[in-house]
């Protein structure tokens, strides 16, 4: 039997990350058609104290990665970040973080939902919480707030796309 924090995981992000893939695509795509620089998508923000929709992919990559790899027990790996990346850099990114993530065997989130795990998000605070607090209180908002936040990017510059974008392939 699978542990239950890895389907309530590893498959939720790999989705999810497909789906961020595809609306890269649509958005390159839409740059191409219309002739836009691609880095105006890439560095368009909803608000100016806003990350741009470039960033708000990382971020969804870090918090895949990330939470993943804290709940299996590994060392979260590290990738650096392009100063300004294109949409190949950031494929590449996803392609990565899928591979790194899928490479994680089921058997290692067996504890994961007992887990201690301690954080500094970005400050030099600490959090705990426990494997399951952290996953569905914690890192499934944060990562689906960036996705979200990335598809909105795209829809508000014109890109056409809609709720099975989004979705992904389920």
């Amino acid at each position: 039997m699978t542990a239950p924090l890895y389907n309530a995981s590893i498959p939720v992000f790999r989705q999810m990350l497909g789906s961020l893939k595809d609306i890269l695509a649509k958005t390159e795509a839409h740059a191409t058609a219309r002739k836009i620089d691609p880095d105006a998508l890439l560095q368009a923000r909803l608000f100016p104290d806003m990350f741009p929709l470039a960033r708000q992919v990382l971020i969804a990559c870090d918090f895949a990665k990330g939470v993943s790899a804290r709940l299996a027990g590994v060392e979260v790996p590290s990738f650096p970040d392009p100063e300004r990346p294109g949409f190949a850099e950031l494929n590449g990114r996803i392609d990565t973080v899928i591979a790194f993530i899928q490479g994680l065997p089921a058997d290692a989130f067996a504890d994961a939902a007992t887990r201690s795990i301690t954080i500094q998000p970005g400050t030099p605070r600490e959090r705990q919480f426990v494997g399951e607090q952290y996953l569905l209180h914690y890192g499934l908002p944060q990562f689906f707030f960036h996705v979200t936040t990335a598809y909105a990017l795209a829809r508000h510059n014109g890109v056409e796309l809609g709720k099975r974008d989004y979705m992904g392939k389920i």
